[in-house]
């Protein structure tokens, strides 16, 4: 009896090794082509600063490659995401404004979302700041590894999005830290959905 409780163990392990395997190349395909097409507003996932509160790698990256899709005319605002979570001095939103103001966005043309502390959060808020506007369609931008997983938030909340990656990539070796972190994220998220739980954040994910 107990050998056959362990071929069963051995048989899920290989299933779910083999089910992470398909999600990292679903994860890292997706994130890999850019959707970008004509919308209402353009959104900045933020990320985090750094201890002197300026902006990181990856939101310097994000801020960049939606300055780009402004200047081309993709959408007349750009929208950045992103709260405090780090009790920083300030967002990651007002860091995002900063970097598109210095690609030639003008204010008026920057909106702040300061609300949220995680990707969840991301796509309720700017839900709820594009439907007070009227606005349907918005380009989500980030790296690519966390596209996937963003766009599914998004539909979540109703909210359609077309995503476009970052042009400037990570290291590798960040590169695989960032997307076995999404894949755990992604697990996660569909434990949310299965139990209808109702956490938006945790610290980490």
């Amino acid at each position: 009896m107990l050998w056959r409780w362990r071929r069963v163990i051995a048989l899920a392990l290989v299933l779910w090794i083999w089910v992470m395997f398909v999600l990292v190349i679903v994860i890292d395909g997706y994130g890999r082509v850019d959707r970008a097409q004509p919308a209402d507003v353009i959104v900045v996932l933020g990320a985090g600063l750094r201890r002197d509160n300026r902006p990181g790698p990856a939101l310097t990256r994000r801020a960049a490659h939606a300055a780009t899709l402004w200047n081309e005319g993709y959408a007349p605002y750009v929208l950045c995401s992103g709260g405090n979570p780090g009790n920083r001095d300030r967002s990651e939103a007002a860091a995002c404004a900063e970097l598109l103001m210095a690609d030639g966005v003008p204010e008026t043309a920057i909106l702040l979302e300061e609300g949220s502390r995680s990707t969840e959060e991301n796509a309720i808020y700017t839900h709820r700041l594009m439907q007070e506007r009227g606005w349907q369609v918005a380009i989500v931008v980030s790296d690519g590894y966390h596209l996937f997983r963003a766009r599914r938030l998004f539909a979540n909340e109703g909210v359609p999005v077309v995503t476009s990656p970052a042009d400037v990539q990570p290291s590798t070796g960040e590169y695989v830290v960032f997307l076995m972190r999404e894949v755990v994220a992604f697990h996660w998220q569909l434990v949310k959905e299965a139990l209808n739980l109702q956490v938006t954040y945790v610290q980490g994910i």
